[in-house]
């Protein structure tokens, strides 16, 4: 069998309408501090390609418009739903009260590896991501339901969190689409 790659009109991208009327997965990604404009570009284009339902930046995190946002996001800053928060505990206040199940992505006592995670169709869900150096502040994961610990098996115990994102977010949409 011959593969032969997709043209842009096969594709069927949905346009900037199309997006913002399209049903979203109920998943809210949290941006906590994070230093860098690309990274936070990086997550606004995965947040796109999942459809997921807003990014939530919190702290000195930049935010849209920005020029190292819009070089890695290829747009998805226009697409994807965001707000910004002063500090994280404020984003997660504002989460509870819509009824959001809260993890912060970090290496913990007692987190629960990413590919143990059950997830329920249709539950909301908010995943942290912390700073590029400190992580989630700790202060911030003792408000949330729980860590989610990305397995790592080589010498490195980290990830980037454009990466680290585009894993849990992932995670989280397979297994939502096939719940449903």
């Amino acid at each position: 069998m011959a593969h032969t790659k997709l043209s842009m009109d096969e594709l069927e991208r949905k346009t900037v309408t199309d997006f913002k009327a399209a049903e979203k997965i109920p998943v809210i990604a949290v941006l906590e501090n994070i230093r860098s404009a690309y990274n936070v570009g990086s997550v606004f284009r995965t947040a796109d390609a999942f459809l997921l339902q807003a990014i939530f930046i919190t702290g000195y995190t930049c935010t849209p418009p920005h020029k190292e946002i819009k070089k890695t996001a290829l747009g998805a800053e226009e697409t994807v739903e965001w707000r910004h928060f002063a500090n994280a505990p404020a984003a997660i206040e504002y989460l509870k009260a819509a009824g959001y199940k809260i993890f912060a992505v970090e290496q913990a006592v007692n987190s629960t590896k990413l590919h143990q995670l059950q997830f329920t169709a249709n539950k909301k869900l908010a995943v942290i991501f912390g700073n590029e150096v400190s992580g989630v502040e700790q202060d911030t994961i003792n408000q949330c339901d729980g860590c989610i610990e990305i397995p790592q098996l080589g010498m490195k115990h980290s990830l980037n969190i454009a990466t680290a994102a585009g894993v849990v977010l992932w995670e989280m949409v397979r297994t939502h689409l096939n719940v449903k």
